[in-house]
Order: structure tokens, then C-alpha cells, then sequence
């Protein structure tokens, strides 16, 4: 396994956050953050190709495995870990929980994975742009039915966020693509750079909130654990429900790859930034994302050698 910069960025961040709780006065955190998360989806609109998403349009039943994967059966799975938590729907652990089932996939890391293990690419791509575009509404509307009691939690409020945020950003670099994409897709690398860079500056500023308000000596090291233990749970438990359905669908390998692949990933870039939208500077926050970062480094580590499997396979048969 390569070295993963982004984790150990993340894993220092909350070091840093433990250390310096205050964090530097003279730097404007959460502006820098709420105009971060804006030019993150102007980039994820000038950079969307609409070539390469029309390539993969018409594998449907792909398309419909994957997206109910995403948004229908994790949220289903997360709502069976309500009798493991004392308060139930109330508690904000499960609440975390739920929150990564309702999250879409991710997009460059379910692309390269799927190309590693010689997937279908086309599909990969349109699948992954369109589960961002679909969890921009989804995700706050599950989060909805279970926060309607919460007094923080105003759902127009968080819509007029999203759009701002959001919307009107993807919005602006869509329109703007046919202009400047090629130039954004040159330098995405340097654009993933930046949009790992703010990622990495809300997981700090929410860490430094939590540890300020000592909001972890509520969670023990037995919550801890029942954290990790249902997250495992999650992402096997649909990585095993797509295989057996991509199987009796009888989807070619590359099919049932990119299905998996595709729809077992959860983007820790949505979640952070819906964290902040939803949730809003609330010391609360570094709790939602620690059910995410757990996921997000078990995704990569699992699919990374699920994806060399499939790389070494023999081209005449079908691997699991």
C-alpha cells in the first residue's frame, strides 16, 4: 500500500486540533471554509466532461443498482442500528451513522479504483457525477426526517445554504466548462489538491470546536468501537448485496465491478461540507465526521485490494 498523504493530513489535523484547540486567531477559519466549499463545486462543474459522462448514459440497470445502493439501501441499513443506540433516533451517534448512509459516492477515488481493476470506466464516471448531484438534495432531505425535532435544524435554511454553497457554484462551472474545462481537467490534480486542502481545514476547525467543548468525554472507548464495528458492517454488507444482485442480474464483470466499486464508496468531501451546511459550526460536527473518516480510510484501503484482485484476474473468468 502507497503512502496516503490525505489521511495522514487528516489524522494530523485532529493532532493539531488536540494540541492547539483554539486554533490561530489571526486566520479566518470559517470564511476560508465557506468560500472553499464554494469554488470545491465550481471545480466539480467545469470539470465535468460531458463526453465521457454520455459515454456511460445508457447502461442503466448499472446505473439504478448503483444509486439505490448508494442513497436507498445504506440509509435502510443504518435505520437497523437503532435498537444498538439507548435513545434511539435521538442519539447522535446513530445520528452520525445514518448521516454516512445518506452521504453520495465519491468521485475520483471510485473512477481510479474502477480503471485499476479494469472496470467500466464510462460508467464509473457518470454514475459517481451523478450520485453528486443527486446527494446535494437527497442527503439533506433524509437528514430531514430524523431532525425535525432539532431546534437548530431548519430545512428551508438549509436549502438557501445549499444553493449558495453549493448549487449556484456547480451551477456557474457547468455553465463555464465548455469554456474553461479543458483547463480544469489538466490541472486536476492541482484542483484535487485544493479541494483535500479545505477538507483537511473543516476537519480541524470542527475537531478544534469538539475539543473545546469536551465533547468527547462523552464518547467512550465502547462507543468507539460499536463506531467501527457498524461502519465494517456497512460497507461489506453492500459490497456483498451487490455482488449476489449484479450476479442475478447477470452484469459482465466490468459491470458488476463498477457497481461495487462505485457503490460501496461514500465521499468524505460531500460529508465534510454538508456537515458544515447542515450542521453548522457546532462543536457537534467532529462527531458526524468520525463515522465518515473511518469510512473513507476503510473504502480505500479495502477496494484497493479488492481493485488489484481484479487487475490480476484471468480475463476468462469471473472473479467475487
Amino acid at each position: 500500500m502507497k503512502f496516503n498523504g490525505f489521511i495522514a493530513a487528516l489524522l494530523f489535523s485532529i493532532l493539531l486540533a488536540w494540541f492547539l484547540p483554539q486554533g490561530p486567531e489571526v486566520i479566518p477559519l470559517k470564511t476560508i471554509t465557506d468560500i472553499g466549499i464554494g469554488f470545491i463545486f465550481f471545480f466539480y462543474g467545469l470539470k465535468l466532461s460531458p463526453k465521457e459522462f454520455k459515454l456511460g448514459f445508457y447502461n442503466y440497470k448499472v446505473h439504478i443498482l448503483i444509486q439505490l445502493s448508494t442513497f436507498i439501501l445504506f440509509p435502510l441499513l443504518a435505520l437497523s442500528f437503532i435498537p444498538f443506540f439507548e435513545n434511539g433516533t435521538e442519539s447522535d451517534l446513530w445520528l452520525a451513522i445514518f448521516f454516512l448512509g445518506a452521504l453520495p459516492s465519491t468521485v475520483s477515488s471510485s473512477v481510479v479504483m474502477v480503471s485499476l481493476a479494469k472496470g467500466n470506466i464510462p460508467t464509473a464516471i457518470f454514475n459517481a457525477s451523478l450520485s453528486g448531484l443527486i446527494g446535494v438534495v437527497v442527503t439533506p432531505l433524509w437528514m430531514s426526517i430524523f431532525m425535525k425535532g432539532d431546534a437548530g435544524f431548519e430545512f428551508s435554511t438549509v436549502l438557501q445554504k445549499l444553493f449558495m454553497q453549493v448549487i449556484l457554484p456547480l451551477l456557474i462551472g457547468l455553465i463555464l466548462q465548455r469554456f474553461f474545462g479543458n483547463i480544469a481537467r489538466q490541472n486536476s490534480k492541482k484542483i484535487s489538491f485544493f479541494d483535500k486542502s479545505v477538507i483537511v481545514l473543516i476537519v480541524y476547525s470542527s475537531f478544534c470546536a469538539a475539543f473545546n467543548s469536551n465533547l468527547f468525554l462523552s464518547v467512550g472507548w465502547k462507543d468507539l468501537l460499536k463506531l467501527s464495528i457498524m461502519v465494517i458492517g456497512l460497507f461489506f454488507v453492500v459490497y456483498h448485496s451487490i455482488e449476489l444482485i449484479s450476479r442475478t442480474m447477470k452484469l459482465k464483470v466490468e459491470d458488476r465491478i463498477t457497481a461495487k466499486f462505485a457503490g460501496t464508496k461514500k465521499s468524505l468531501v460531500h460529508g465534510s461540507v454538508m456537515v458544515k451546511i447542515i450542521f453548522g459550526n457546532s462543536a457537534g460536527n467532529a462527531l458526524f465526521l468520525l463515522p465518515i473518516m473511518l469510512y473513507h480510510i476503510l473504502q480505500l484501503l479495502v477496494i484497493a485490494i479488492f481493485a488489484e484482485k481484479y487487475r490480476l484476474r484471468n480475463t476468462s473468468e469471473a472473479v467475487g
